[in-house]
This record gives C-alpha cells, sequence and structure tokens, in this order.
C-alpha cells in the first residue's frame, strides 16, 4: 500500500481526475441524500443566508461586490441583497439600501463581510475542507435562488413573503 500512496503523490493531476470522476457519478446518483441532511440545519437568519447562498451559487445566481450588485438591483434582477453590518463605508450601505428600497429588494444585514464573502464562495477550499484565503465582500445579491429549500422558506418568512 506503500507503493500505492507514493504513486498518488506523484501523478497528482491523474488523482485529481480520477476524484472528479467519481464524484460526478456519485453527484447523478445520490444528489438528493446529502443534500437533505445539511438542509435541517436552517435554525437562524444566518443559516437560511449561507443554505440560500449555496443553493444560489449551484445555479450561478450570486452577484457579488458593489458595482455589479447595483446594477443588478437597478435592472431589478436582484431577488435579495445581503449586506455586511460590517462594512464601514456609510455611503455604500446608503447606496445599496436606497437602490434596494427604490426597487422593492429586500436587504438583510450580515454581521460579518468575511463570514458573507465565504457564503458567496469567495474562497478556496483547503484540503481538509476547511476555507482558507477568505476574501470579504460586503455585498451579495441572488439574482437567481435555484433550488427552493428550507433555507429558502426561512429567509422568505424571516421577510414576510410567504
Amino acid at each position: 500500500s506503500a507503493q500505492g500512496q507514493e504513486s498518488s503523490h506523484s501523478h497528482p493531476s491523474q488523482r485529481t481526475a480520477h476524484i472528479r470522476r467519481t464524484h460526478k457519478m456519485a453527484d447523478e446518483d445520490e444528489v438528493e441524500v446529502p443534500e437533505q441532511e445539511q438542509e435541517e440545519e436552517v435554525t437562524d437568519l444566518m443559516g437560511s443566508v449561507r443554505g440560500v447562498l449555496k443553493k444560489a451559487l449551484q445555479v450561478d445566481g450570486v452577484i457579488r461586490g458593489l458595482h455589479e450588485v447595483a446594477k443588478y438591483i437597478d435592472a431589478s434582477k436582484a431577488q435579495v441583497v445581503f449586506l455586511a453590518e460590517s462594512c464601514n463605508e456609510p455611503t455604500y450601505k446608503k447606496l445599496v439600501q436606497g437602490l434596494c428600497l427604490e426597487k422593492n429588494v429586500p436587504v438583510i444585514d450580515v454581521p460579518d463581510n468575511k463570514s458573507l464573502g465565504e457564503w458567496a464562495g469567495l474562497c478556496k477550499i483547503d484540503k481538509d475542507g476547511l476555507p482558507r484565503k477568505v476574501v470579504g465582500a460586503s455585498c451579495v445579491c441572488v439574482t437567481e435562488f435555484g433550488e427552493e429549500g428550507q433555507a429558502y422558506n426561512y429567509m422568505m418568512n424571516h421577510l414576510g413573503k410567504s
């Protein structure tokens, strides 16, 4: 088995290709099961923000950064906007809040821009599955929710939409 380990180190590209392939197969077979389990955890607003962003990322429905987000809000394409409270630029917040008010887009405050960045996919995941090099995001909007689950329902309840 030591030999097997050695060969996997000398050909990392082969190894990842293999992992990716099996991952894809597993994905097609049993994509429902793990998703359902994880979804049960939505007990607070931040959990729902994380869940909604996770689903939205799968359908490429997450927009990050003030300029892009403002553009999408203005074009009435934003469904919900997440704004980091740790954003220390009051004009930035006012702009986003003002635009959202004008276009009737709900805004949800997220305490920390690092968490928001991580949930919006602005990080590298290391070999232990932990986020590394997280980039903060002060403003994120969702244009496409993807699959609606508990996180989505929780958020809609919070916003008084359902």
